[in-house]
C-alpha cells in the first residue's frame, strides 16, 4: 500500500501537477511524447493504490470473521499471490489509455493532461469505457470495503455481546475486558477508512463523470472549476490517509517509532556515560 500510494505521488503531483503549475518552465514536455505511456502508468498505479487498500480489508475480514480461513489465506504467500495479482489486472486494465490519449501533454489542470484524439472527443463509446473506468475505480472498491465493514463490525458486535454475557455470568459486567476494548477500537478504523475513502474520491470521481456529460450536451448544471481543483487536492490526499491510518492503528509499529525518536537520544546518552 505505502509503495502504490508513493507512486502515485511521483507520477501524480510531482509528474504531472507541477509542470501543469509550472507550465513555463516545463513547456518543453509538450514536445516529449510520453504523456500516454505517463497515463498508464499513473492509472495503474492509482488502481493498485485503490484495490491493496481493499484488499487489506479483506484480509482483516478473514483475520477477524474466518478463524477457519485464517491459517491457510493471511500467509506472506498469499499476501504476494494477491498483491502480484492486482498488480498485473491494473496493469492490463489501463492500456487502453495508450490508445485513447495521444503522446502528447496537453499541460492542463484537467481529469485527462494528455490531449485526446479526435475519435475520444466525439465518441459515446470511449464515453462507456471512462464510466467504466470509474465504476471499477473507485466506485466499486467503495462498495467492497462498505461491504467487508459491515460484515466485520456485524461480527465484533454479535462476538462483544456474548463475551458481555458470558462475563456477567463469571466475574461480573464491571470487569474490564481488554478483547472489547480492541474490538472496538477495530469498529471505529473500519468506519473511519470507509469514510475517508468516500469523501477523498467522490469529488474528483462527479467532476470527471460531468466533465464528459458535458462534452455530449448534458450542461444543466454548472460546477465550478473549484471543485476540480479541490477534487484533485483530496484524491492525492487519498493515496496518503489509508496506508497512514492502518499504519499508526498498529500498536508495533507505534511502538517501533518511539524507538526511532528515541534512539538519538539514547545514544548520546550512552556515550556520555561511557565518556564518565
Amino acid at each position: 500500500m505505502a509503495v502504490a500510494d508513493l507512486l502515485v505521488i511521483i507520477l501524480d503531483l510531482i509528474l504531472r501537477h507541477i509542470p501543469i503549475v509550472y507550465k513555463e518552465q516545463f513547456y518543453f514536455l509538450q514536445y516529449i511524447p510520453v504523456c500516454n505511456i505517463h497515463a498508464v502508468l499513473l492509472y495503474a498505479a492509482t488502481d493498485c493504490s485503490v484495490w491493496f487498500t481493499v484488499t487489506f480489508t479483506f484480509d482483516r475480514f478473514v483475520a477477524i470473521c474466518c478463524q477457519k480461513l485464517k491459517s491457510k489465506y493471511c500467509s506472506e504467500k498469499t499476501a504476494a499471490v494477491v498483491l502480484g495479482t492486482v498488480t498485473v489486472l491494473s496493469c492490463l486494465k489501463n492500456i487502453f489509455w495508450y490508445f485513447m490519449l495521444t503522446a502528447h501533454y496537453w499541460l492542463g489542470n484537467t481529469p485527462w493532461f494528455c490531449e485526446g484524439t479526435i475519435d475520444v472527443h466525439d465518441s459515446r463509446a470511449w464515453v462507456t469505457v471512462e464510466f467504466l473506468h470509474h465504476i471499477l475505480t473507485p466506485t466499486l472498491p467503495f462498495l467492497l470495503i462498505l461491504l467487508l465493514n459491515v460484515f466485520t463490525v456485524r461480527h465484533i458486535l454479535v462476538t462483544s455481546r456474548a463475551r458481555r454475557r458470558l462475563r456477567a455470568h463469571t466475574n461480573g459486567d464491571g470487569q474490564c475486558d481488554t478483547e472489547m476494548r480492541n474490538q472496538k477500537k477495530s469498529i471505529i478504523l473500519l468506519f473511519v477508512i470507509s469514510a475517508n475513502f468516500i469523501l477523498l474520491w467522490s469529488m474528483l470521481m462527479v467532476y470527471s463523470l460531468w466533465s464528459r456529460m458535458w462534452d455530449f450536451g448534458y450542461d444543466s448544471v454548472s460546477l465550478d472549476y473549484l471543485v476540480q481543483e479541490l477534487g484533485f487536492m483530496l484524491q492525492l490526499l487519498s493515496c496518503c490517509t489509508n496506508t497512514a491510518i492502518y499504519a499508526v492503528t498498529q500498536t508495533k509499529l507505534r511502538q517501533q517509532l518511539k524507538n526511532v525518536l528515541k534512539y538519538p537520544f539514547t545514544q548520546i546518552h550512552q556515550s556520555i556515560k561511557f565518556t564518565h
